[in-house]
């Protein structure tokens, strides 16, 4: 006769004391950030969280922002992440990067535009390449800042969005470089006026909305 089906109790089946707890963070992370593929995604997450890096996890759920046809591409959630991410660092490897990219399920296509519009070589500047990933949210320069303030920001949710005015200053002044239409000339007096508006070194984007604002009326 065949031996019978092994029988298991509750005092035979060790379960860690942390799986509860791991698998809920897991789950209200995949809710909030909403992956494509989360197969992929889920390698990226336990691969992160065992190696103790910064998890590839949105804040909150967000809707993909106006100028998508779809809600497979970047957002500012998951730009923030991608900072969080490679922030500690000045320059990153294109592997790297792309590593990440494909872990937030992200189109390939358009990171080889990103890549392709900074002329990237192997070795990446990261605020480079975060300024025109805030490039492709907004369209416009001033559009790309402002999410780069909401994005960079310590001032909680809701509130001013200020960044430190150097910070502005190096996105600004590698946006409008690279748009090769704006004179060197009327990249320094903005940046002037807009440092004698400026309070405390800090910049937001009421400040650089309204000064463009009064340019163009003038």
């Amino acid at each position: 006769m065949p031996p019978p089906e092994a029988m298991y109790c509750a005092q035979q089946i060790n379960i860690p004391p942390e799986l509860p707890d791991i698998l809920k963070q897991f789950t209200k992370a995949a809710i909030k950030t909403q992956p494509h593929d989360v197969l992929q995604w889920a390698t990226d997450y336990f691969s992160a969280l065992s190696k103790g890096q910064d998890l590839p996890v949105k804040e909150r759920l967000e809707m993909p922002v106006a100028t998508q046809k779809t809600d497979t591409g970047l957002t500012p959630g998951l730009l923030k992440v991608l900072h969080q991410q490679f922030a500690p660092k000045e320059i990153i490897t294109k592997e790297e990067l792309l590593q990440k990219w494909k872990g937030l399920c992200l189109p390939i296509e358009q990171l080889d535009t990103i890549l392709a519009l900074g002329n990237f070589s192997e070795n990446i500047n990261w605020m480079h390449f975060f300024a025109l990933g805030c490039s492709a949210l907004g369209g416009t320069i001033i559009s790309a800042l402002k999410h780069a303030c909401e994005i960079l920001t310590e001032d909680p949710e809701g509130g001013a969005a200020q960044i430190p005015f150097d910070t502005f200053q190096s996105l600004y002044t590698y946006l409008a470089h690279l748009d090769g239409e704006i004179p060197k000339e009327q990249i320094d007096s903005f940046l002037h006026s807009l440092e004698k508006e400026c309070q405390g070194g800090m910049v937001q984007p009421s400040n650089f909305t309204s000064l463009r604002s009064a340019e163009k009326s003038e």
